[in-house]
């Protein structure tokens, strides 16, 4: 099987200047974990995701264990404030893993998960065609091998 078989590619997707406050809301509406960032001619240049909103609103392991992370509940309104004043450009991963559409299910599940990523985009080149998450990947062993064997 290959991604092209499964992947979706009906994709939501933000430009490099779309305000995080904008990119918040529709992570949290359509329950998306991460967004592509392409440009106008559907370059992919970038990636969105959760993790990286969260690692800019609080403090790493590191600087908890160290003790220079304490969260101070009442400072956090300012954190949000300042996620206001940015955009996809601020926080989005630049060095962007893919997948092709030729690439066998196997492979790109492998490299989803070797990197944690619960979904990744699918690019011919760097034109972005369409995404694959585990939850495709799910749906697609299950209705190949489950669901028809009874």
């Amino acid at each position: 099987m290959l991604v092209k078989e499964i992947m979706t590619t009906a994709v939501r997707s933000v430009g490099p200047d779309t305000p995080m406050l904008e990119i918040g809301s529709i992570m949290c509406l359509y329950r998306i974990s991460g967004l592509p960032v392409i440009d106008d001619e559907d370059t992919l240049v970038g990636f969105i995701a959760e993790k990286d909103v969260l690692h800019f609103l609080f403090p790493s392991i590191e600087e908890v264990m160290s003790g220079m992370g304490n969260v101070d509940p009442s400072s956090m309104p300012g954190k949000y404030k300042e996620l206001a004043n940015l955009t996809a450009k601020d926080l989005m991963a630049t060095k962007v893993i893919t997948a092709s559409p030729e690439m066998p299910l196997l492979k790109a599940t492998s490299l989803m998960v070797g990197n944690r990523f619960r979904r990744i985009p699918v690019a011919e080149g760097k034109r972005l065609v369409g995404m694959l998450s585990l939850g495709d990947v799910h749906k697609a062993i299950f209705h190949q091998y489950v669901s028809t064997k009874h």
